[in-house]
C-alpha cells in the first residue's frame, strides 16, 4: 500500500473544521434531547466509528451507544440498490427510545433508508439521522437528515473513518482521491 499522499488530490475538510462541526452537532443533539427520555446513538460500522467517538464526547446528556453493520449490494456488488443485509444487529432493545443513526456519509440514501425502515419495526420513540458527510447530488431516495456535518460535492473521499481500499480510516481529515494517480498506482 502506498503513502496516502500519493492518492491525495486535496484536503476537503480539515481536522479543525471536523472537530468544530462535531462539537456543534453534539451541542445541538444535547439541547434537542434534553429531558426527552432514553437516547441511543447507533453507529453504522465501520466508517462511522471515528465520528461516533468524537460525537459522543460532545453529547452532554446521558446516552447509550450501539453498533450495526450493514452490507448493501447491487449489480456486480458496486452500486447500492437498496438491497440491504444486516450483518451485525443491535444488542439493545430500542423500544420507546430515541434513536440517532450515526453515519459517516450518505449518498444514494438506499442503505440508511432501509436501516430506518428495519429499525422502525422495533417501535422506538423516534429515529433520526446524523451524518458527517452528505452527498446530496447523489441522492436517489429521500432521507430525512436531522443532523448534517457537511454537504460535499460528488468526489471520492477518504480519511476520518472513510476507507480507501480498507486503509486510511485513521487520517484526521477528509481528503479527496486523485483518481488519475490512484488508477495509475493500482494498475495490474
Amino acid at each position: 500500500m502506498h503513502d496516502y499522499n500519493e492518492y491525495l488530490s486535496e484536503i476537503l475538510i480539515s481536522s479543525e473544521a471536523l472537530q468544530q462541526r462535531i462539537s456543534e452537532l453534539g451541542e445541538q443533539i444535547s439541547r434537542d434531547y434534553k429531558d426527552k427520555g432514553d437516547l441511543v446513538l447507533v453507529c453504522i460500522l465501520r466508517g462511522g466509528v471515528l465520528f461516533l467517538t468524537d460525537l459522543m464526547r460532545q453529547v452532554s446528556i446521558p446516552h447509550a451507544i450501539e453498533f450495526m453493520a450493514v452490507s448493501s449490494y447491487g449489480v456486480g456488488g458496486r452500486e447500492a440498490t437498496g438491497q440491504v443485509r444486516i450483518t451485525l444487529d443491535l444488542n439493545l432493545d430500542i423500544y420507546n427510545k430515541h434513536v440517532i443513526l450515526v453515519e459517516d456519509i450518505i449518498d444514494s440514501g438506499h442503505t440508511i433508508s432501509a436501516v430506518m425502515d428495519f429499525l422502525a419495526t422495533r417501535r422506538p420513540a423516534s429515529i433520526s439521522v446524523c451524518t458527517l458527510l452528505d452527498k446530496e447530488d447523489r441522492r436517489e431516495v429521500s432521507v430525512p437528515i436531522r443532523y448534517r456535518g457537511f454537504t460535499i460535492p460528488n468526489k471520492f473521499v477518504f480519511g476520518y473513518g472513510l476507507d480507501l481500499d480498507d486503509y486510511y480510516r485513521n487520517l484526521p481529515f477528509i481528503g479527496v482521491v486523485d483518481l488519475d494517480k490512484y488508477n495509475e498506482l493500482n494498475k495490474g
